[in-house]
């Protein structure tokens, strides 16, 4: 059985009781430059990593990456969830592509065929250095030109359709290629300006329930008939859905709407849990609390450093 397939073989039963993993196992892990830490390979080794996150200094080369996946998977008696951002466009973590962005792909004249051939090229460079799940594909229905999804081609199209489309296509061959899908932002981020990131600063977005429901929320629907395997959630406001916490924080957005409206039953996955739209919530301790509280399944610990991902695994216990 492949490295990639294992992954896929593991959700069932990390699905049915994340919530009762040790709490290591509940985190992913993120390193600097392109060498895991010793510490990291210990914790693996004690069954206390669930997954870890590349990025580009993470990487020297496909295969470079497809040796340190290899070490980390040999250190854990327990699959691990290794992934990245292989969007394509300009969101490519590992050479090779895909090449098009979401918006060339739902600009195509058959965008199903379009979104197909970009899974499939994803599934290959993905496979090819040993990784089992993709931060992909973004749903975010933008609103406008220049939106926030809009300026880096992160959207596929401004018609929830058309995103519901590209997302079925994308999501059933990607899977089909033994690689989890990602779907992100939920409940969706395509309206938020540009600049509005909430890598670094707390977004509202005022949409009325009505409108988030039947724009923004219908191509995760298609995702979910889809059988995508991950959900990532979106750390913007939704006063409509609730005033008062982001949507990974929010036991409404994630319980009542993810799972229960949409009836999601895979793994919800959180943003950056560094992120700068927490501010108010303080140590990563006090996130990694109120994202599980909320019904967060894997907290993304990607500041580049173990001690953040340790810190919110002692949280958890």
């Amino acid at each position: 059985m492949s490295a990639a397939t294992l992954g896929l073989a593991a959700l069932p039963a990390m699905r049915a009781g994340a919530a009762t993993l040790p709490a290591g196992r509940r985190i992913i892990y993120s390193y600097k430059g392109p060498t895991p830490p010793a510490e990291l390979l210990t914790l693996a080794s004690q069954s206390q990593v669930g997954g870890v996150i590349f990025f580009a200094d993470n990487i020297t080369s496909t295969q470079q990456l497809a040796e340190v996946a290899a070490e980390l998977r040999k250190a854990s008696p327990v699959p691990l969830l290794l992934t990245t951002d292989q969007e394509g466009g300009q969101v490519d973590r590992l050479p090779g592509g895909p090449a098009q962005s979401a918006k060339q792909v739902g600009a195509a004249a058959d965008v199903s065929r379009a979104a197909d051939a970009q899974a499939v090229t994803a599934a290959h460079v993905l496979a090819s250095a040993n990784l089992d799940a993709n931060l992909a594909p973004v749903l975010d229905v933008y609103r406008r030109p220049g939106d926030f999804d809009d300026q880096y081609q992160r959207s596929y199209s401004n018609r929830p359709a058309v995103v519901g489309d590209c997302a079925e296509a994308y999501i059933r061959t990607l899977q089909g290629n033994k690689v989890s899908a990602c779907a992100k932002h939920f409940p969706g981020l395509g309206a938020a300006p540009a600049g509005a990131n909430t890598d670094e600063v707390p977004v509202t977005i005022t949409l009325s329930a009505q409108e988030l429901t039947s724009i923004d929320m219908v191509p995760f629907t298609r995702a979910i008939q889809a059988g995508v395997a991950h959900v990532m959630m979106s750390w913007a406001i939704y006063p409509a859905l609730d005033p008062n916490r982001p949507a990974g924080m929010s036991p409404v957005i994630v319980q009542n709407y993810l799972r229960q409206k949409l009836g999601f039953r895979g793994l919800v996955v959180s943003d950056a849990l560094e992120a700068g739209a927490l501010a108010h919530y303080g140590s990563t301790g006090n996130r990694a609390v109120a994202a599980n509280q909320a019904g967060i399944d894997l907290l993304c610990c990607s500041s580049r450093d173990i001690e953040q991902g340790k810190e919110a695994a002692q949280a958890l216990r």
